[in-house]
C-alpha cells in the first residue's frame, strides 16, 4: 500500500511540474556585512514566511542569524555601495516549490545604529518584530501579507522621517516615542483603530509633543483585516 501511495504521489508531482521538498533538520547560518564608507544605506528585506526579527546591536553594518529547515529557503544576501550610498538586500528565494512536513524559518537581524538607513520590509506571511527606534532612520516602509506586525519606533531620532505601513490580514501594533512629535494617518479596512495616548482630528493622530517638537515622525498606516494600535509611550 505504501509503495502504491508513493508512486501515486510521485506521479502527481511530476504532472504538476514541480518538486516537493521535504522539511528536514534545522540549518543555522550566520552572515555579516562589514561597515564601509557609505553615508546612507538602503535596506531591503524580502521575507516569504516565518518569523522576522530586526533590531540594533552590532558594530558591523549587519549581522544575521538564519534558521530554516527547507534548504530552498536559504537566504540570499547582497551588499554593494556606489557614490556613498549602500544597498543591502536580503531575500528568501521565491522559486521553491511545495514542501512536506513542519517548516521553520526565522531571521534575526541586527543593524548598525550609527549608519543612516532607509528600511523597506516586504513580508508574505508570519510575524514581524521590528525594533527600529534606536537606529538612525531615514524612512521605513512595511508591506505585510498575512500575519502580525510589532513595530517599535521608540528612540531619540535626530531628524524627521516617514513611516509607511500597509497591512493585509492580521494585527499591527506601532509603539511611538512620547518625546518626539508624532503625526499619524491611520485607516483600517475591517478592524478597529486604537490610539491610546494620542489625540485624533479628522483621521489624523497627534501626540502631546507634536506642536513644540524639533523632530517629528510622520506615519501613514493602512490595515486590511485586523486591528491597528498606535501606542505612545
Amino acid at each position: 500500500m505504501f509503495a502504491k501511495c508513493a508512486a501515486t504521489l510521485g506521479a502527481v508531482v511530476c504532472m504538476a511540474g514541480c518538486m516537493v521538498e521535504p522539511a528536514g533538520p534545522a540549518h543555522h547560518e550566520f552572515q555579516a556585512v562589514d561597515r564601509d564608507k557609505a553615508g546612507v544605506v538602503r535596506v531591503n528585506l524580502n521575507f516569504g514566511a516565518g518569523r522576522l526579527i530586526v533590531g540594533s546591536g552590532t558594530e558591523k553594518l549587519m549581522r544575521a542569524d538564519f534558521t530554516y529547515n527547507v534548504p530552498a529557503w536559504k537566504p540570499e544576501v547582497d551588499y554593494h555601495s556606489t557614490a556613498g550610498e549602500g544597498n543591502l538586500t536580503i531575500s528568501q528565494p521565491d522559486s521553491h516549490g511545495p514542501h512536506i512536513g513542519s517548516s521553520h524559518n526565522e531571521w534575526d537581524l541586527r543593524l548598525n545604529r550609527d549608519v543612516p538607513m532607509q528600511i523597506r520590509v516586504h513580508m508574505g506571511a508570519g510575524d514581524a518584530d521590528l525594533d527600529l527606534g534606536s537606529l538612525a532612520l531615514r524612512g521605513v516602509e512595511v508591506d505585510m501579507g498575512v500575519g502580525k506586525l510589532n513595530l517599535d519606533l521608540r528612540g531619540m531620532p535626530k531628524q524627521d522621517y516617514s513611516v509607511r505601513v500597509r497591512g493585509g490580514v492580521g494585527d499591527a501594533t506601532v509603539r511611538l516615542p512620547a518625546d518626539v512629535g508624532v503625526d499619524a494617518r491611520a485607516a483600517g479596512g475591517i478592524g478597529e483603530i486604537r490610539a491610546p495616548g494620542l489625540r485624533s482630528s479628522n483621521g489624523r493622530y497627534f501626540n502631546d509633543a507634536y506642536e513644540t517638537a524639533k523632530v517629528r515622525i510622520h506615519l501613514d498606516i493602512q490595515g486590511g483585516v485586523g486591528s491597528v494600535r498606535l501606542i505612545s509611550e
